[in-house]
């Protein structure tokens, strides 16, 4: 141990030599460290943020029969669910599992008399939707689904508003296919007006309660179940139980549901993970280049040190320290970069330009994760000690006449 803290005091004091240069290696590496963190963290908060997004929208398990998942319906509810009362029944008893939400997912045409349009329509239960998954939606005008409504209601995307020139108290018809083929039609009131920050939603879709959508379409069932757990990690466990406690129904996990997460993920760790290797090469060649002139200009010393007895292991010991010393004096440094802007973007905030196919932007947060941090500090470290190492190889093993000789 004593050994080894004289050879680090011998590497520190060797780093002080020149000291312009070591404190632009430290913090070329204090800044590829603060970028791969800062990245590395918004990818984290994106994913997180997308994963409960994903699970409050569908639930963190969604329930179906297997021709559901797999099949295309020749009319609505072809592939429904039946006895769903009892089916609540059942998974409510599990022990981690806190809600369940019904669901009729079904297409249509919503008229105001003189225009009709294309629907995507969903039917939910007003008492759980609009408190059990929170703010999935922001509400422009009118108020959410009532259960207790006199008459069938609805809630319109902002866009299909528009088109249709509906407001809250208006009424509309919807015209669907029923389970038997035929076509029927609802006249229902405008509740309220939604957006979703998505567009391409908010031209279509449409809110009503599952008794009236199983009224339009003549029928008890429903497409699918979602099921809210208690935690996030209960995912997993909770799939495999109910899997065999209902082998009859398949069972997916809301991320098979959440094709823009995977999408996004996929992106984000091509594009962070090409970055991250661009930094660690530039962070290797500096500190190799670094090294590089620190070694020219001390050939003749290794060469005496050598010619004292010094053996070749122990010089390439206390170079590989000094690069060691300043990757980690610059992870150090970079860490704390990496928190300080961490911590102003929480008090400060900022907002992210929409991305495509969104109409609403997003707060620029970056998570601070202590294993990310330990990882990408280990890295730097370990790479800035093998670049000093890769460069001292061949000079400390230089004969001594030719080291003394160097000019």
């Amino acid at each position: 141990m004593r050994a080894l803290l004289t050879w680090l005091k011998f590497a520190w004091h060797n780093t002080l030599r020149n000291r312009r240069r070591s404190l632009v290696t430290v913090s070329i590496v204090a800044l590829g460290a603060a970028g791969m963190l800062l990245a590395g963290g918004f990818a984290l908060y994106t994913y997180e943020s997308l994963a409960e997004a994903s699970a409050r929208d569908s639930g963190h398990l969604v329930l179906g029969t297997p021709a559901q998942f797999d099949r295309d319906e020749d009319v609505p509810l072809q592939h429904g669910l039946s006895g769903v009362q009892q089916l609540r029944a059942t998974l409510l008893a599990d022990p981690a599992v806190r809600h369940v939400l019904p669901r009729v997912a079904f297409t249509g045409l919503i008229s105001n008399g003189d225009k009709s349009t294309v629907m995507l329509a969903a039917g939910v239960d007003p008492d759980g939707e609009f408190t059990v998954k929170g703010p999935f939606l922001t509400v422009t005008a009118g108020k959410t689904l009532a259960a207790d409504a006199a008459q069938p209601q609805v809630m319109l995307g902002a866009d299909l508003a528009r088109n249709l020139k509906a407001r809250p108290g208006d009424s509309l018809t919807l015209l669907a296919s029923t389970t038997e083929g035929a076509m029927n039609a609802v006249d229902v009131v405008v509740a309220g007006l939604f957006t979703t920050g998505v567009p391409e939603v908010d031209k279509r879709m449409v809110y009503t309660s599952i008794a009236t959508a199983q009224q339009l379409l003549v029928t008890d069932k429903v497409s699918t179940l979602g099921v809210f757990l208690d935690r996030m990690e209960a995912t997993e466990p909770a799939r495999q139980r109910l899997a065999a406690q209902l082998p009859q129904l398949a069972v997916q996990t809301w991320e098979e549901q959440a094709a823009f997460y995977r999408a996004v993920r996929n992106l984000y760790n091509r594009i962070f993970g090409a970055l991250g290797l661009i930094i660690a090469v530039i962070v290797v060649s500096v500190v190799a280049n670094a090294m590089a002139m620190a070694i020219i200009e001390r050939t003749r010393e290794i060469g005496a040190l050598r010619a004292l007895g010094t053996l070749p292991s122990q010089l390439l010991c206390t170079l590989g320290l000094e690069g060691a010393l300043l990757g980690g004096a610059g992870a150090l440094l970079g860490a704390a970069l990496a928190l300080a802007i961490s911590a102003l973007l929480h008090v400060f905030p900022m907002d992210m330009p929409p991305p495509p196919g969104r109409s609403v932007g997003y707060p620029l947060l970056v998570t601070v994760d202590a294993s990310m941090y330990a990882v990408v500090m280990s890295l730097m470290l370990l790479l800035t000690l093998t670049a000093s190492l890769l460069v001292a190889r061949k000079t400390v093993r230089l004969p001594v006449v030719d080291a003394l000789a160097h000019t």
